[in-house]
């Protein structure tokens, strides 16, 4: 497990250096609101295309290839934005980001379906989600005040750690197998179908506590209304995140998945309530610390429903369809990191991010129902047989 740590340590260090950086980039060169949404909006539109195509890649190229690859997309663009703050060249750069993140979220997961066996996962992927929080928990509030108080440079360097993880990556390699069955799955259409159908549950839930996430990341640094609300609030989400989703990993395994879930998407969707209202009663030091406690109990579910629903993810697939589990679960995530950006922002710039962020809680509150439903069966037993 040391090698893929230490990967995507690096890796995220790179994305949680930019994600709240860039769009203030963006607005730095001109782009307004609707620039700095599209930044990371584009950032995870380029991630989610790339998710689907890394399980044939791994196939083709090798485990140690694809991840080099990824980590060198991820960072290098980073020191190309010393070059300029167009907002065409941000944009096209975050597109590269988003190929290198896209390579480096799907073979992290797998990876961990492949190193652990099933009775472990749960504290597996907590643990995994804990070494990859420890940068967001650090960069995600530091970035914004190394931008606004040292210089946009400090960050882009701080953004191209993620070259430090190819030498990492090649050794993690080495010990994960080379049977092309186990990294794509190799399956007939009536398979793959059912597959897909399986993994649209947790898929849709972590998408939507992403959006929620998603939007407060990228917009937190220009909604609120002083620094220290800011560092606070992305310092508390990130923080609690981080402890939700290694805690959760234990009681999980033991207990299912099923019991937390449906709690979880309550909290977040009273949180992003609490959100909305804070801000909608202005720049009072009271709406601030309200503001700030709503994040911290946001960050709870946006951690642990991270682990809940990569566990069940894996739980609902046969062994060597991890890739395509993991693929799936990735494109859930940042797809509802893109769309918290980019729909809240287009949404906040018609009318208010009060307006926006409310919305945001409604629609947490419209996936309660898969939360609360218990499939009957797992479906790597029920699955049709294959042809």
């Amino acid at each position: 497990m040391a090698p893929l740590l230490v990967m995507s340590m690096s890796g995220f260090c790179g994305y949680a250096a930019l994600v709240s950086a860039t769009p203030m980039w963006a607005v730095h060169g001109g782009g307004g609101t609707t620039g700095a949404g599209a930044v990371n909006g584009v950032l995870m539109g380029f991630t989610v295309l790339t998710q689907p195509l890394v399980p044939r890649a791994l196939r083709c190229a090798g485990w140690g290839s694809v991840m080099v690859l990824g980590l060198l997309l991820l960072g290098i663009p980073s020191l190309l934005h010393l070059l300029t703050d167009s907002l065409g060249v941000t944009l096209a750069l975050s597109a590269v980001r988003g190929l290198g993140f896209g390579i480096l979220t799907v073979t992290s997961s797998a990876a961990i379906a492949e190193l652990v066996p099933k009775p472990q996962r749960g504290v597996a992927i907590g643990t995994y989600g804990l070494s990859i929080a420890g940068p967001q928990i650090v960069l995600l509030p530091l970035c914004p005040w190394l931008a606004t108080d040292v210089g946009f440079w400090a960050v882009f360097v701080v953004g191209a750690l993620p070259l430090v993880g190819c030498a990492p990556a090649l050794a993690l390699a080495r010990r994960l197998p080379r049977d092309p069955a186990v990294v794509v799955g190799i399956e007939p259409v009536q398979r793959r179908g059912h597959t897909y159908r399986v993994l649209l549950r947790p898929t849709t839930l972590l998408l939507v506590v992403t959006l929620a996430g998603g939007a407060l990341i990228t917009f937190l640094p220009q909604i609120a209304h002083s620094v220290w609300v800011t560092v606070a609030g992305l310092l508390l989400l990130t923080g609690s995140s981080a402890v939700s989703r290694w805690a959760v990993g234990g009681p999980a395994d033991r207990y299912g998945s099923q019991p937390f879930m449906w709690p979880l998407i309550l909290l977040a969707a009273a949180a992003m309530a609490v959100v909305a209202f804070a801000l909608h009663l202005g720049d009072a030091g009271a709406a601030g610390l309200l503001l700030v406690a709503a994040m911290a109990v946001l960050g709870v579910s946006y951690g642990a429903l991270q682990t809940l629903t990569l566990l069940v993810s894996f739980e609902s697939v046969k062994p060597h369809e991890y890739g395509v589990a993991s693929a799936v679960w990735n494109v859930g995530f940042d797809s509802g990191t893109g769309l918290g950006a980019v729909l809240v922002g287009a949404l906040a710039a018609g009318t208010s991010f009060p307006v926006a962020l409310g919305c945001t809680a409604a629609v947490l509150l419209l996936a309660l129902p898969l939360a609360v439903w218990r499939p009957r069966a797992s479906s790597a037993v029920t699955a049709p047989p294959s042809p």
